[in-house]
């Protein structure tokens, strides 16, 4: 899928939002956008798009996906098994609750970036930023390929 979601500025301003966040946390967050979930499972595809991305391969597990299928309308918040052995079981609904909310205002861009912002601040208590951290993981938005 080639962009035609997103515009650039709005593209810098999600990739922005990263950089910011991970100034916060050595966790890793990646953005991958598809037009439809190619599984029944959102949490099953987000998971392959997961592993595709080598999100798991991150030194402390603490990898982060925010994974959209735009024409069905779906999104998930997928965190590596560093992240779910620290936090609470509801870690991400909060923010799930205020992008879904952006979303049906058809605020996307404003949606994922204060999204990545909040996940950034929250993940900083468990994982947080060293000097010597290193980004491990592009912070460039991904999109399906066909």
């Amino acid at each position: 899928m080639t962009n035609t979601f997103f515009t650039k500025e709005q593209q810098s301003k999600i990739e922005s939002a990263i950089k910011q966040a991970e100034l916060k946390t050595s966790g890793e967050i990646r953005v991958h956008i598809e037009t439809h979930c190619k599984k029944e499972n959102i949490l099953e595809r987000a998971w392959e798009v997961f592993q595709k991305l080598n999100i798991h391969k991150t030194k402390d597990r603490n990898g982060v996906i925010f994974y959209l299928a735009i024409e069905d309308k779906r999104f998930a918040i997928l965190g590596d098994e560093g992240i779910h052995k620290k936090v609470p079981a509801d870690f991400w609904d909060n923010i799930k609750a205020l992008m879904e909310t952006e979303f049906k205002l058809g605020r996307f861009t404003e949606g994922l970036s204060t999204g990545i912002s909040i996940a950034g601040e929250n993940l900083e208590k468990y994982f947080p930023h060293h000097r010597s951290d290193v980004n491990e993981l592009s912070d460039v938005i991904s999109f399906e390929e066909n």
